[in-house]
């Protein structure tokens, strides 16, 4: 693919450095788009056969559009799927309902592609990048088939300004300048397609449209090619590939956290900054309000959601709550640092399954500008499932449950996409992938959660039984896994504390022999084990209750930073390895219930108030009267929490 390029003619009066702009480029001649026809219509699948295959050539992944003669003026997007000769088979993005043998399809000879450049941040997209502000301005609230808009907004001005000067050497990626957009320096790039070195003969400064040229380059066999704000990129091919090839760019090992201040996550079962997490659950579990969450708070820079054929309802509360939603990193809006791409349940299966490509491709545009990116696909199941349609149509060999056989690669390539990025200028960018699965019935032995367990390194698995007691985030300890926590020892060692993966360690090795001592007590009830084992059931249940639990309605516990989660792991982890001496049973539940009550009081209390001083005392106070062994509880103190 080549760049966006504009060759309309710069205005004489341009000048950079006292220069006259130098001739517009002779734009070439118009592309003629060959014709083929329908020869075969099964649902939104369409055969067509070429009129002149000697003349003409068919690409997989090729946007074409179909012309149906039943509806005139109709343009029917789709895309390619398979190629046979002169023949191919594309997906239609539309209803095909009119469809017949003989119409005419117009080949546009590129890939389907996004445009990528300022304008992106803050808006809400369909799964082909169509604005659905814009299209429901146009067209009102029910569209009608095959209508399109630009990604971006032709009429907006942006105040660009120039990196590189005349006669300098660039290259694919390399940044050329820069314009403010919303909260971030958005980077103008030369196309990521471009590999030799290219000659700066032409650049300009000042408030121009994403279409107008700002700059002009010429290879080293004399071609010239305008530049402007914008570039297209086919959504199916990893944007970094070529820049990877030539070593301009070079993928890094991730070796820090996403912090997304939930203290389950964070302490244990951590996300790689630039890794792959997996968020499967029945409905019901609290899927969306946890990815909210983590949207809201996580420690990045750009956060994009793909609301893949989710439920109407699910994805209008989506694109409601999410410019409501305040800020925590700049005050303003969440979308101002959001963008949302949207392909419900209602909508074609075809471009259901484009939206996670769309999203991808988005994502990787502004982890090359060096920016960290957080995107949350939910979910892939029903991506998967419009994958298992498709295949159904084009009647290929089904695979386990009807899938196809290539859905293990397909997943593994959507989350491989993922990493950790040195951009050509040195910067250091991330683009996290969280994906949620949604298993009939929450059965995780289904292929999707299985191939997708295979392709992530995070495993956060919802329990229906834990969203039933209220247990939130419903994300179960006890089969929940992170490969991450070895990887990032070395960023916990030298940030958090050199023993804390062995306390860690030693609280998940608690939890674990608490459940089995409560399968014990629901056989034989409390007096068929012993006081120790209750007692260890009972701290097990503590730290359950007041570390893994958090409120996401509470404006001070939805969100844990991590010097307030060390200081409450501490406290939490020293109460729950005491040697105790209680003289019955009743006695230890006595006072692990108080003791329970007390420190969810204190998460619910801001560092330094007055209710967390008195909640610090009254903790104390019941540490001294409980019979020990071994030495008491710090207290915790205000400077404990310093910074929370």
């Amino acid at each position: 693919m080549t760049a966006d390029v504009n060759f309309a003619e710069p205005s004489s009066t341009q000048t950079v450095a006292g220069e006259t702009a130098p001739r517009p480029v002779k734009a070439p001649m118009p592309f003629k788009a060959p014709m083929a026809t329908i020869a075969a219509v099964q649902e939104d699948i369409v055969r067509f056969r070429m009129t002149n295959s000697d003349e003409q050539r068919l690409v997989k992944n090729e946007v074409v559009y179909v012309l149906p003669r039943r509806q005139p003026g109709e343009r029917l997007k789709a895309e390619v799927l398979r190629v046979m000769g002169d023949h191919a088979d594309a997906q239609v993005f539309e209803s095909t309902d009119g469809v017949g043998l003989g119409d005419k399809v117009e080949q546009t000879g590129r890939l389907l592609s996004v445009n990528l450049g300022p304008g992106l941040l803050g808006q809400i997209f369909d799964g082909l990048q169509n604005p659905l502000a814009v299209l429901a301005q146009g067209h009102g609230t029910f569209l009608p088939r095959g209508v399109e808009a630009p990604g971006l907004d032709a009429a907006a001005k942006w105040s660009f300004t120039s990196s590189v000067r005349i006669g300098g050497q660039v290259s694919g990626g390399d940044t050329i300048g820069t314009v403010p957009e919303k909260t971030i320096t958005h980077k103008i790039m030369v196309p990521f397609d471009v590999g030799s070195p290219m000659l700066v003969t032409w650049i300009r400064e000042g408030s121009v449209t994403v279409d107008e040229p700002i700059a002009r380059l010429r290879s080293s066999s004399g071609n010239e090619t305008e530049l402007t704000l914008a570039q297209q990129w086919p959504v199916r091919v990893a944007l970094p590939n070529r820049l990877l090839a030539r070593g301009a760019s070079v993928r890094l090992y991730p070796e820090a956290p996403l912090v997304t201040q939930q203290r389950l996550i964070d302490t244990f079962f951590p996300i790689a900054q630039g890794g792959t997490a997996c968020i499967p659950g029945p409905f019901g579990a609290g899927k969306t309000v946890l990815q909210n969450l983590i949207s809201r708070h996580a420690d990045v820079d750009v956060v994009i959601v793909v609301a893949c054929g989710e439920r109407a309802g699910e994805v209008v509360e989506t694109i409601t709550e999410f410019p409501a939603l305040n800020d925590p990193r700049t005050g303003g809006s969440l979308m101002d640092r959001t963008v949302i791409i949207c392909n419900t349940s209602s909508m074609p299966v075809a471009a259901r399954e484009a939206s996670i490509y769309t999203g991808l491709t988005i994502g990787e545009y502004y982890r090359q500008m060096g920016l960290r990116v957080l995107l949350i696909a939910d979910s892939t199941s029903r991506w998967a499932q419009a994958m298992r349609e498709t295949s159904g149509r084009l009647e290929e060999i089904p695979g386990e449950e009807g899938f196809p056989a290539y859905l293990d690669s397909s997943i593994k390539g959507v989350y491989e996409r993922a990493g950790v990025v040195r951009t050509n200028d040195g910067k250091v960018g991330a683009l996290t992938m969280i994906g949620t699965v949604s298993p009939a019935g929450g059965n995780f032995e289904e292929p999707v959660t299985q191939s997708t367990l295979s392709a992530v390194k995070c495993f956060l698995g919802l329990s229906a039984e834990r969203a039933y007691k209220r247990f939130y985030p419903a994300v179960d300890p006890l089969v929940s896994w992170s490969r991450y926590r070895e990887q990032l020892a070395p960023w916990f060692r030298n940030k958090v504390g050199p023993g804390w993966n062995e306390q860690v360690d030693q609280m998940m090795e608690l939890l674990h022999r608490g459940d089995e001592i409560l399968q014990m007590m629901q056989v034989t009830g409390e007096d068929g084990v012993s006081l120790a084992d209750f007692v260890t059931q009972r701290a097990s249940l503590f730290l359950d209750m007041v570390f893994l639990q958090q409120d996401a309605f509470d404006d001070v516990d939805c969100a844990c930073k991590p010097e307030r989660q060390k200081s409450l792991f501490d406290l939490v982890y020293a109460a729950a390895t005491r040697s105790y001496a209680f003289k019955d049973k009743t006695a230890a539940r006595d006072y692990f219930t108080r003791l329970t009550g007390l420190y969810k009081n204190l998460n619910y209390a801001a560092a330094g108030s007055n209710d967390f001083q008195r909640i610090a005392k009254a903790i104390e106070e019941l540490d001294r009267s409980v019979p020990t062994v071994a030495a008491k509880t710090p207290a915790p103190s205000d400077g404990a929490t310093k910074g929370a």
